[in-house]
């Protein structure tokens, strides 16, 4: 059994036709993979979403920490 305690890892995703990088831990990355499935949409329009939501909060947090926040809310 590997270890749930890895450096978080850069990747590139497409919001609104832009690329951007976050960085998540790989148990955030499989979350987000898992979540993206199963709403039956591709990983980029899961994060688009989920940066349209962040920025109507009061002091929206960074994405990569948006993105965690929403995958551990979903559970």
């Amino acid at each position: 059994m590997s270890s749930p305690y890895h450096p978080p890892i850069k990747r590139s995703v497409e919001i609104a036709g832009h690329k951007t990088s976050i960085s998540l831990e790989p148990v955030f990355w499989d979350m987000l993979r898992a979540a993206a499935s199963e709403a039956g949409v591709p990983v980029n329009a899961l994060v688009a979403r989920i940066d349209a939501e962040r920025l109507e909060a009061e002091v929206p947090p960074g994405l990569a920490g948006a993105i965690r926040v929403w995958l551990v809310s979903q559970r």
